[in-house]
């Protein structure tokens, strides 16, 4: 369209030009006759379109020289850009790599710190495992023979707790937490079976007992713990919106040995702070002691959140539990669905939340196996929830656990059901 204009710019001025010449050829036909005057005519005509030639050229050369500077300025910044860009890839790389290599070596250390601890635990386990009287041989009746046995069968369960940490066969297994009503995933709870060596899972009611009375929980929880560290490094790859609840016993709260130990490997491990929840349960909480909370307030202070399971009263010092670093308290949905009868609650169900609220604490419903009971949790205001409903524990797979350097992104899901 611009030539176009161009072209019938150019006719026109012609044109003008042409009877500009012609109107002046006439006036020159009345004193010199009409050859002389048509002849300068179109001498006239010619000089004129040669000089508009000139001045068209000169004008086409600027247009063409601001042109290739302009070609010559937006090549330049390209190639500059395209060098910076170059660079800044090479940088982010090498980053990525040293990131990588940093995490991969942080893990093989973490591996080797377990390896360690356990060749310390195993002469306690051993320990512990002699004192307990041997397996006794199944009497035919009366009392003393049911106590023998019993004590027989405590005797086989602790070889296996042994014989299971003692050989590695602690097994992680996370469960997810969501959002309501977006059922969003939010959390994953970590807990640990033991795999006797059928292959049989021993659950945590059937084991943690006589496993606290030996003072073996302190290992359990131990291995729970670096499991849930790897797994976080692996989840917070991917997505740092997502925490992990790792359990710790009120056993191992309480021992003096691992705790400090404890302490020292989340001091080096801080940068978890945000992904880590720790939960405790009410009674482990309940008799912390001084000691007890001042452990707790330290972890506290290094940033990591904590949690309090299995509750059984909700007659609790809530700004307390604020002051020592506690933000999650888990609630079994019928507790809350009955209306908390028994539970010992300052206020309705209906009000349980906002109490919470007011005090720092996510307010989370546990056991929730049906559609029937999320919709009374909606009503009682609860935002996050944990149940069958939503997902069942599933154990990691192995290789999830190795160094970061030898997996790939999906390692970690799906998981394996539970056997």
């Amino acid at each position: 369209m611009t030539d176009r204009i161009s072209t019938v710019t150019k006719a026109l001025l012609s044109l003008s030009v042409f009877f500009a010449c012609a109107t002046l050829s006439a006036a020159l036909a009345l004193f010199t006759g009409w050859p002389v005057a048509i002849l300068s005519g179109i001498v006239g005509f010619i000089s004129v379109q040669q000089i508009a030639a000139g001045f068209a050229r000169r004008r086409d050369k600027r247009t063409v020289a601001r042109e290739l500077a302009h070609l010559r300025k937006s090549h330049l910044e390209f190639e500059t850009a395209l060098h910076e860009t170059r660079v800044r890839l090479s940088d982010l790389g090498g980053l990525i790599e040293e990131r990588t290599s940093t995490q991969s070596k942080k893990i093989v250390a973490e591996l080797k710190v377990l390896e360690t601890l356990m060749r310390d635990f195993a002469g306690k386990i051993s320990r512990t495992a002699a004192a307990v009287p041997a397996p006794a041989q199944k009497a035919q009746r009366g009392p003393a023979s049911a106590y023998l046995n019993t004590l027989g069968e405590k005797g086989e369960l602790l070889e296996t707790i042994r014989s299971s940490l003692e050989e590695n066969r602690v097994d992680l297994y996370l469960q997810p937490i969501v959002s309501l009503p977006q059922r969003k995933l939010r959390y994953y709870e970590a807990l640990s079976r033991l795999r006797a060596g059928n292959g049989d899972v021993i659950m945590p009611a059937q084991y943690m007992q006589v496993a606290g009375a030996a003072g073996l929980m302190s290992v359990v929880d131990n291995l729970l713990l670096f499991r849930c560290v790897q797994i976080v490094r692996r989840l917070t790859q991917k997505n740092r919106d997502i925490g992990i609840f790792c359990n710790i016993s009120g056993e191992t709260l309480a021992d003096k040995e691992f705790f400090p130990q404890f302490i020292d490997y989340m001091q080096a491990n801080r940068d978890l702070a945000g992904q880590i929840i720790f939960e405790f349960s009410q009674d482990a909480v309940l008799q912390a002691g001084i000691e007890g909370e001042k452990n707790l307030t330290s972890l506290a202070t290094m940033g990591f959140a904590l949690s309090m399971d299995h509750v059984e009263t909700l007659k609790l010092d809530f700004l307390r539990l604020k002051a020592i670093g506690f933000r999650h308290l888990k609630v079994r949905s019928g507790t809350l669905t009955r209306g908390m009868t028994g539970a010992g609650a300052y206020v309705a169900a209906e009000d349980f939340k906002k109490l919470l609220t007011r005090h720092g604490l996510n307010l989370i419903a546990e056991r929730v196996e049906d559609e029937k009971t999320v919709v009374q949790l909606l009503d009682y205001a609860v935002d996050y929830a944990q149940g069958y409903l939503f997902g069942e524990p599933r154990a990691v797979r192995e290789d999830s656990l190795k160094p970061i350097s030898a997996l790939e992104p999906a390692a970690i899901l799906p998981f394996k059901k539970a056997g």
